[in-house]
């Protein structure tokens, strides 16, 4: 359901409340007027009147459960039924100068906040002509004015009743109209927020690839370069420059990884690109890698998944959790914890460090681009594509400084997009 759709039907629900409570405000009314004053007045076609209201609010109680697309001809179309039903009412107690009258207003209102411009202008032509048209036609109400009386007079009371009505109704459903509407606008500006983020991913993404591209060739003379040292008598007759060389080969073929995993990623789709596996070697797999290229002697791991699901191995979620890892670890190189439990239908990985924590200006930002208080350029980065992965997934991203210290990253993510189902395809969102 899109905002437009869902704001239309919410807009809708107030009229059929408001119309509601017409309806027995009116039924009140005339049972008042006519036995509690003793005024006369055609009760009879009256409630034939509030009867032909009452079937027509039924049906827009039915159009409403339909859960379709609210038209602003919909809208006008129902708030026009209320200008007549009002008209007719009036038209039988006493026309223009029934105190009810200024009910008018009630209507052109809501649908100045409902309704686009040249619906509301409709709205306060047809009200005009309906109440010049009571002036000119509208059975009399043996109503005396007696302006001069105050409140004990029937005519001023009543003017204070509509007063006190237009009031309360006014006041309550323009508030409640106008949440829904600032509801929307809110709900339309996160999308747009989203969007930008995902031109950005995007962005980034065309740029490294790009970038892999261009690397392919230098790191391949790099390694040709390095094999032919490697032979050298200079080199093979010092064991500490063979070392060197050697430890430079295994950069130039981790660079040379990276960039493949790049180009494979930008190449095909997550599950042409992903392998079965399970969720513990999933994240057993991860960690042993991670380590394997950044050392930390105080990182500890728990894997407290319980019950192995099979699963997709995905390059996606493994750069997530090393990007969270390595900036642990930059925050605190003696002290990293990585828990991975599963609470209900989510796995759940929490990552904990013992550095200064998040700066409490940042955290209200964190999961933007360029939100980072490491303050070198491009900082932030990380923390941004974890957010736009978790969230492709239908998952959830949540940053805090705990009490005991330190930072705390919690990944949920529900196993329904990332494990296989039982007949071994992909349960993709």
């Amino acid at each position: 359901m899109d905002l437009n759709q869902a704001a239309g039907l919410k807009n809708l629900q107030q009229l059929i409340q408001l119309r509601w409570i017409a309806v027995f405000g009116q039924v009140a009314t005339i049972e008042v007027v006519h036995y509690g004053m003793g005024i006369t007045i055609p009760i009879q076609h009256m409630l034939a009147v509030l009867a032909g209201l009452v079937l027509f609010n039924v049906v827009s109680l039915l159009r409403w459960r339909t859960r379709l697309r609210v038209t602003d001809a919909e809208l006008l179309l129902a708030l026009l039924v209320d200008v007549g039903a009002l008209t007719a009412q009036l038209y039988l107690s006493g026309g223009a100068t029934n105190p009810f009258v200024f009910l008018y207003l009630l209507q052109v209102i809501l649908g100045a906040v409902l309704l686009p411009p040249w619906a509301t202008w409709t709205m306060v032509g047809v009200s005009t002509l309906c109440f010049a048209g009571l002036a000119v036609f509208a059975q009399p109400l043996p109503l005396s004015h007696d302006l001069h009386e105050g409140l004990t007079s029937p005519y001023m009371l009543g003017i204070l009743v509509c007063f006190a009505l237009n009031a309360a109704l006014l006041v309550t459903f323009i508030t409640r109209i106008v949440a829904n509407l600032r509801e929307r606008d809110l709900r339309l500006a996160a999308l747009r927020q989203r969007t930008a983020e995902e031109e950005h991913v995007v962005r980034m993404g065309l740029l490294a690839s790009g970038a892999a591209h261009e690397l392919g060739t230098p790191l391949s003379t790099l390694a040709v370069i390095l094999g032919d040292w490697q032979h050298l008598p200079h080199f093979s007759s010092e064991p500490e420059l063979a070392a060197e060389v050697a430890e430079m080969q295994a950069q130039v073929a981790r660079c040379k990884s990276i960039v493949s995993g790049i180009l494979l990623s930008a190449g095909e789709t997550r599950s042409e690109s992903s392998g079965e596996t399970t969720v513990c070697a999933f994240l057993d797999g991860v960690v042993e890698d991670w380590r394997q290229h950044r050392h930390s002697k105080g990182f500890e791991y728990h894997n407290r998944f319980g019950q192995d699901l099979p699963m997709v191995s995905d390059s996606a979620l493994k750069q997530m959790i090393g990007n969270v890892l390595d900036n642990a670890l930059d925050a605190s190189p003696e002290a990293v914890r990585f828990d991975a439990t599963r609470e209900a239908d989510a796995l759940v990985l929490t990552v904990r460090d013992r550095g200064p924590g998040f700066a409490p200006h940042l955290l209200p930002h964190i999961g933007k681009p360029y939100q980072s208080s490491k303050g070198r350029p491009g900082g932030g980065l990380g923390l941004f594509l974890v957010f736009n992965v978790a969230r492709t997934l239908g998952g959830t991203v949540a940053v805090r400084n705990p009490p005991e210290g330190g930072a705390e990253v919690r990944i949920s993510l529900p196993l329904a997009a990332i494990t296989l189902t039982e007949e071994g395809a992909i349960d993709e969102r």
